[in-house]
């Protein structure tokens, strides 16, 4: 065993703000048309979202000036260059091939009741648990020890004082049932300045670490801080770093693409597994050709043990069928990552 670290990012980020809006896009054309072909994505910061993309689609003009000033707010100046899509793609997609090449990663494991690691629930939680009382933007982040228990806490959120946070973390400690086994020492940046302290602080090994706000409280966030872009969480929308990804963005794609479609696919897949040979850990590996229906990997690597996939149909067209993909479901998923949030790729 070894340290383990995972973050989370609330839905105020930069980042998560454009993943939303390119989700958010999506939904608002499969609602009127599931066959849909969306490429959506999303630039902001500093009073301007720019969105661009590729969609070819039979639903009406959808208001994306009105998504992005829903999500992002009313004073956002907005840009946007949409195409149609690439008739290369589209001759490969229309005959049921998949949208892309690409290798697509599923995961699970028995550490939490979301089959997830455990340092990455945690770090979600706790950031859940700050931004349901402040929806302002912020990270968290959890470092688990190899004995399992937690070992340190970051967290910083805007609008919060160091003080309230203090309390928040805290009280979430406490709700998780951590404090009944560990106590923890809060550090704020007043702290920190002082390195001595900090030093005694950190030798006491009883003690969870929790380093609050730790540059220091901050007031001005999300797109008046910083710019963000669609598909750059991609760690927190998968598996934690403990677990490779393909490296395809899923926000803003319609399901004909396998970087997203078959990576929910895969997911499933590793639930099924992890259930039906009582495993602790299944990885899931699919890898794709565009144009092309079936894919050219597929394999689960079960407690370390690979085995070809057998008895699911992964032509695009057969996940997009098994998982019913042509919903409008799609900005809750740009929230909070992609999996272990109840989704039906989850269950």
């Amino acid at each position: 065993m070894f340290y383990r670290t995972a973050e989370s990012v609330s839905p105020k980020h930069p980042d998560k703000l454009c993943d939303q809006i390119s989700d958010a896009i999506l939904d608002a054309y499969l609602k009127e048309d599931p066959n849909a072909r969306v490429a959506a994505e999303a630039c902001g910061g500093h009073g301007v979202v720019f969105v661009t993309g590729e969609i070819t689609s039979t639903a009406g003009e959808v208001d994306i000036p009105a998504i992005v000033h829903r999500i992002a707010g009313d004073d956002m100046e907005v840009h946007t260059k949409i195409v149609k899509q690439s008739p290369e793609i589209a001759a490969g997609v229309d005959t049921g091939g998949a949208g892309d090449q690409g290798i697509m990663i599923g995961y699970a494991c028995d550490e939490t009741p979301e089959m997830l690691p455990r340092e990455v629930v945690l770090s979600r939680r706790l950031n859940q648990f700050i931004y349901e009382k402040h929806p302002y933007d912020g990270k968290t982040q959890v470092t688990i020890a190899p004995d399992g228990s937690i070992d340190s806490i970051v967290v910083s959120f805007q609008n919060v004082s160091s003080k309230e946070l203090s309390h928040l973390v805290s009280e979430w400690l406490d709700t998780e049932g951590v404090l009944e086994k560990q106590q923890v020492t809060m550090l704020s940046k007043r702290i920190l300045d002082e390195p001595e302290e900090f030093e005694l602080l950190t030798k006491n090994n009883d003690s969870i670490i929790a380093y609050i706000n730790p540059a220091g409280d901050w007031n001005q966030g999300g797109f008046e801080a910083d710019t963000g872009l669609t598909g750059r969480k991609l760690i927190v929308d998968n598996y934690g770093p403990r677990v490779a990804i393909g490296g395809g963005c899923y926000s803003g794609k319609d399901p004909s693409k396998v970087d997203r479609s078959a990576a929910y696919m895969a997911r499933r897949i590793a639930v099924d597994y992890l259930r039906n040979r009582k495993a602790h850990e299944v990885l899931v590996r699919l890898a794709y050709a565009i144009g092309y229906a079936e894919p050219l990997e597929k394999t689960v690597i079960i407690d370390g043990k690979p085995e070809e996939i057998n008895g699911y149909d992964l032509t695009p067209n057969g996940i997009i069928k098994h998982l019913n993909l042509k919903r409008p479901i799609y900005e809750a998923t740009a929230r909070y990552g992609h999996y272990g949030e109840g989704f039906d790729w989850d269950k």
